[in-house]
């Protein structure tokens, strides 16, 4: 990956994962900076100019590593936490809630990975039941690994999730290093999926849906256990279209290894969407999802409709034990 400008918070300028990133990367510049706050919190930023020429930021997190997840967020388990090593994506989804959230478009890397892990184990340790932790939600947990090296660094110190377990949430078939590894139980990769006219139109620079079919279908052969992910489903209508989407995810994949399915609409916070309203002007679905917002019933109605439909097709290929509705 080419990146112009890397900042570096000066308190991790000599840090060992530093050192390993910019080895991994070609740069242009490197600006030394107090903290990553001063470039990623500025409100008169341009997220979409940024998102075609993005900086790096590399920065130590100090606190709330791991949070607690909204309540109707899970796959099975009922105590279920969140953590990011980076905020930001390579890829431009058009439907994405991290446009509304942050004011930067710059990909920032918690080079700190260590420190992630006591929370874990303290969690782990403190509960007696089966614990669940996801990475990937404001961020892909995939795509830019041959950068953070965030997945091997984990990998090596993977006991810490003993009692525990954790779901790698991508579209990103950059999935080398779990090829290279035995499956691990307690470790979940899980691929975000939509019908292929959806990824063309709203998931900008996304693998297309035969690549994430194929690599999941890989994976499964060599004995992982697959979270199959339909979260955010973008309904467009044409119900036909969908039901022939369902039949190609499932007809070649193994649903004795997929772990759990989960299924959810587009929904975002008002505050984002009208946000997102603004750096996406010209957008139509955008626009429209922001009027729907305003009538929270009707949206409401259609969602419920929706999923209805899609849980339907769903559950003529697997059991009902293994979808959650988010």
């Amino acid at each position: 990956m080419n990146i112009d400008n890397v900042y570096i918070e000066k308190r991790v300028e000599n840090h060992s994962n530093t050192q390993k990133i910019l080895e991994r990367i070609k740069f242009q510049n490197i600006i030394i900076c107090n903290s990553y706050s001063e470039v990623f919190n500025p409100s008169n930023q341009n997220f979409r100019i940024q998102k075609k020429y993005p900086s790096l930021i590399l920065a130590k997190k100090e606190n709330s590593f791991i949070k607690e997840t909204p309540p109707d967020f899970t796959i099975g388990y009922k105590k279920n936490y969140y953590f990011s090593h980076m905020l930001n994506c390579p890829f431009d989804c058009k439907y994405c809630y991290l446009q509304g959230m942050f004011n930067s478009a710059n990909y920032l890397i918690f080079v700190n990975y260590e420190d992630f892990y006591n929370p874990i184990q303290t969690l782990i340790k403190k509960n007696k039941e089966k614990l669940c932790f996801f990475s990937g939600y404001d961020c892909d947990s995939l795509a830019l690994e041959n950068i953070t090296g965030f997945l091997e660094n984990l990998v090596n110190n993977f006991h810490i999730f003993d009692g525990g377990f954790l779901e790698l949430r991508s579209k990103s078939t950059n999935v080398k290093l779990l090829s290279a590894i035995k499956p691990i139980n307690n470790l979940i990769p899980a691929f975000s999926l939509n019908p292929q006219f959806i990824i063309k139109e709203f998931e900008s620079g996304t693998p297309n849906l035969v690549k994430r079919l194929s690599v999941i279908k890989s994976l499964q052969e060599k004995g992982w256990n697959i979270g199959v992910r339909f979260d955010p489903i973008i309904w467009l209508g044409d119900q036909s279209r969908y039901e022939f989407f369902f039949k190609e995810v499932f007809k070649d994949l193994d649903i004795r290894k997929i772990h759990s399915i989960t299924l959810g609409s587009f929904r975002m916070p008002t505050k984002y969407l009208k946000k997102l309203s603004k750096i996406r002007p010209s957008d139509s679905f955008i626009q429209s999802a922001y009027v729907q917002q305003s009538f929270r019933r009707s949206s409401k109605e259609l969602n419920n409709e929706v999923k209805s439909f899609c849980k339907k097709q769903i559950l003529k290929f697997v059991e009902k034990e293994k979808l959650f509705e988010n």
